[in-house]
């Protein structure tokens, strides 16, 4: 049974409909992340959860309970911003007993609980300090403590490492994901940060223009994009699209890319059978991992082709090299070797796995 449901949630601010028929449900200590563009609704959709926003319409039920006119005080829920939005003259242990000690919980009950939570994100030598002492990674631990402390129904989560470097994000990175699987909380995240919602999410939801596009795993989200734009907005460097046209029909069916006759793939394993007919114009998707060198072949792959084209650009990276390269007069990218040896204005062959393509509609934007 899901723990928290959104139910046709829509949310219009002024004449503008921010929120579209939002429908989304996760199990208890999952770990969901809202994920998209900028101004494509996510940090709405958290602050509906909150209480923060009222709704237009549609419902949100938090373990059973439909909390849409609770105050966000009575809906057991604990926020992390952005900012810390810490207390200056307060110390760290006073910041994270605060809010236990406004439900007046007792003096000794509040120390043993802080000191739990500052065990947890390892910031027990801290205590005595004050959040003007403090580097952001460890204002944002105190953050994450003070929210911690509560024991809430639900963790919410906005955009919490945006204000950090990049060393700093991926260390508290860790200590978020860490401290889901010490505590096995119900948590919603919001980022604008594919990498954040691959490596920390239980389940993404990928909104655009407050539509939800695609709800799924991390491994369903990057290897089976319902659409051009989740095959473009998750995955860095971006997948690669191949225009091509299907030649044939029924098990003999190929696809020529960029309608060239000399250069056919097989339908990848991906599509349904009888999806594609002769003659249909689509767009071959493939991430830059599925081409490679061809010494680096998966003895597993049940699909494979080899095309050789010209090299456009190399992009050493120090564990692999990003080779740049051009067919039918468009670009593509692939990940190979560190140490491959190809030069740009050089013919090169790649390894095309297609086992790892999709095949899209260019009209419609959906998979295939």
């Amino acid at each position: 049974m899901s723990f928290l449901e959104i139910r046709n949630l829509r949310k219009k601010i002024g004449n503008v409909e921010v929120l579209k028929g939002i429908d989304i449900e996760l199990e208890k200590g999952g770990f969901l992340v809202l994920v998209g563009p900028s101004g494509c609704g996510k940090s709405t959709l958290l602050n509906a959860i909150a209480g923060l926003l009222p709704l237009t319409s549609g419902d949100i039920v938090i373990d059973g309970q439909v909390v849409n006119d609770l105050h966000p005080s009575q809906r057991d829920i604990a926020m992390v911003f952005q900012s810390y939005a810490l207390y200056p003259n307060m110390t760290v242990e006073e910041n994270i007993a605060f809010a236990l000690e406004m439900r007046g919980v007792p003096k000794d009950e509040r120390a043993a609980a802080v000191k739990v939570a500052a065990k947890t994100l390892q910031i027990e030598h801290l205590l005595t300090r004050r959040p003007s002492q403090l580097s952001g990674g460890q204002r944002q631990r105190v953050a994450m403590g003070r929210a911690l402390v509560r024991k809430p129904r639900v963790f919410l989560f906005d955009e919490p490492l945006s204000n950090l470097d990049a060393k700093l994000r991926v260390e508290v990175r860790a200590e978020i994901k860490s401290l889901h699987q010490n505590t096995h909380a119900t948590i919603v995240y919001v980022t604008h940060d594919q990498i954040e919602a691959m490596t920390l999410a239980t389940k993404i939801v990928v909104l655009k223009e407050g539509t939800v596009q695609q709800i799924g795993t991390p491994a369903e989200i990057y290897n089976l994009p319902a659409n051009l734009f989740v095959a473009d907005f998750m995955g860095s460097p971006a997948m690669n699209m191949l225009d091509g046209k299907v030649v044939g029909s029924g098990s003999e069916a190929r696809i020529a890319l960029f309608g060239d006759q000399n250069i056919t793939v097989p339908v990848p394993p991906t599509v349904a059978a009888g999806a594609l007919s002769e003659g249909q114009s689509v767009l071959l998707g493939l991430r830059p991992e599925a081409i490679t060198d061809t010494s680096l072949l998966d003895p597993q792959a049940r699909s494979i082709a080899e095309i050789e084209a010209p090299v456009i650009m190399t992009e050493p990276t120090g564990s692999d090299t990003f080779v740049t390269a051009e067919l039918g007069a468009k670009h593509f990218t692939a990940r190979t070797r560190a140490e491959v040896s190809c030069q740009p204005g050089e013919r090169f062959r790649f390894a095309f796995n297609l086992d790892k393509a999709v095949v899209f509609d260019p009209q419609s934007g959906l998979r295939l």
